[in-house]
């Protein structure tokens, strides 16, 4: 959420960042919510000091006997104290209708993000490795793991419906040491504390990290009201939710390989074979919890960190800066890291690194106690990443190591997560 203190003090700087993320003015609407707010405040704010000062002559009547005074000043009491509860009632109504707006409005883009309107827009920054060089036609994901017989997307579809995969064998195992990997990069290498979080949170998490209330028809939901995360980021992001941590502890970096949901709402149509886009689907997260003047570095290393594990399997890939139209909700600025996939002739999206600012702090009111200063704590900043997506990662293992008669090369990498085996074939 944006702070409201800016949005009074630089009104033309909000419309302008939403300009850039091609969304309408707001400022105006924000001022009228807020000044209809402040001018309730003011009155209500009148009606208690009035209170206050009655409630004193009350008992100077009654100390000088003027029993009809005090009569007439306890009825204005009781005038007051229904205006106040009925004040304070419409305060809260206030304050819903203008936080539900601020809770709309998407996060400002830092200075250096590229205008754009969509994804044509987005500006490559480096690339890694080289495309793999074949001598026959490569094939897609799905068709070398069908082939296989360890990919069977009709058992899904059978037990499911679309958009789900089952993996069998080697391919399964495969994914299983592909998410291991991660993991141990992760936490062997940059630092990050490996956590095991809850699956299902509640409304409030999943509005600290800005997906409600916007985008609730890509969530999955249960039946006693909870919500299947999209991505461990809204737990791993949410265990500072309500909290003051001491400046010492920062940066927090957390880890997590779990499942993620999906409902892919605005997806139909789109990538409908193979494995690219699926309801459910493995992730290794990447959350960090920085000072407001350490994220943008945080940034950079976790952005490396993603990319580590790419280069470690070996994989071509390129690095890209979200433009404004397609960067999301939440973030200041995106790195979207794009991998090479030779059966579709084409990069495609394998990790996005973002930094968030303290626009998800404000909406968990998540904060840290500046370390030697006696000063308010200040919200901390959030960064969150892919480290990578395990499901997009097996693809793109599965096509770049394909081999002519169809059997799948483990890269090296991955050969100690497999019992040692350098080639899946046919079970």
């Amino acid at each position: 959420m944006l702070d409201l203190k800016w949005i009074r003090d630089n009104p033309q700087a909000l419309d302008e960042a939403l300009e850039r993320r091609g969304a309408a003015a707001a400022s105006p609407e924000v001022r009228r919510l807020d000044e209809a707010r402040r001018e309730h405040l003011q009155v209500l704010q009148g009606w208690q000091s009035r209170r206050n000062e009655a409630s004193k002559e009350i008992g100077k009547a009654k100390a000088s006997g003027d029993a009809a005074r005090a009569d007439a000043v306890m009825a204005e009491v009781a005038d007051l104290k229904a205006k106040i509860q009925d004040g304070e009632r419409q305060e809260r109504q206030f304050d819903e209708e203008l936080n539900g707006f601020l809770a709309t409005l998407p996060n400002a883009p830092l200075a250096d993000v590229p205008r754009g309107a969509d994804e044509a827009d987005n500006v490559e920054v480096r690339r890694s490795g080289q495309k793999p060089a074949f001598a026959f036609k490569p094939k897609e994901h799905f068709e070398l793991g069908e082939a296989l017989g360890q990919m069977d997307f009709d058992a899904a579809a059978r037990m499911s419906g679309s958009r789900f995969t089952v993996l069998r064998g080697k391919l399964a195992r495969l994914e299983r040491a592909l998410g291991q990997f991660m993991l141990d990069v992760h936490t062997s290498e940059f630092g990050y504390e490996e956590v095991s979080p809850p699956l299902l949170v509640r409304d409030d998490a999943l509005f600290g990290t800005g997906q409600l209330p916007k985008f609730a028809e890509d969530l999955f939901r249960t039946t006693d009201g909870r919500w299947m995360i999209p991505t461990a980021e809204v737990s791993l992001t949410n265990l500072v939710r309500e909290q003051i941590i001491d400046e010492a502890k920062l940066p927090m970096r957390f880890t997590a390989l779990t499942p993620s949901f999906r409902s892919e709402a605005g997806s139909a149509g789109r990538d409908t074979r193979g494995m690219l886009r699926q309801h459910q689907f493995y992730k290794a997260e990447l959350v960090s919890i920085t000072t407001p003047e350490t994220s943008l570095d945080e940034h950079e290393r976790m952005t490396r960190a993603a990319e580590k594990v790419l280069e470690r399997l070996g994989l071509h890939f390129r690095t890209v800066i979200l433009c404004t139209g397609d960067m999301g909700f939440s973030s200041q600025k995106t790195y979207d890291i794009e991998v090479w996939l030779p059966g579709q002739d084409a990069f495609r999206e394998i990790s996005s690194c973002s930094v968030c600012g303290d626009f998800q702090a404000r909406r968990m009111n998540a904060r840290f106690r500046p370390a030697g200063e006696k000063v308010a704590p200040r919200f901390v900043h959030t960064l969150n990443g892919s480290g990578t997506a395990v499901g997009r990662a097996l693809i793109a293992v599965i096509e770049n190591y394909q081999m002519e008669a169809g059997e799948i090369r483990v890269p090296e990498a991955l050969r100690p997560y497999m019992g040692g085996l350098e080639i899946i074939g046919r079970d």
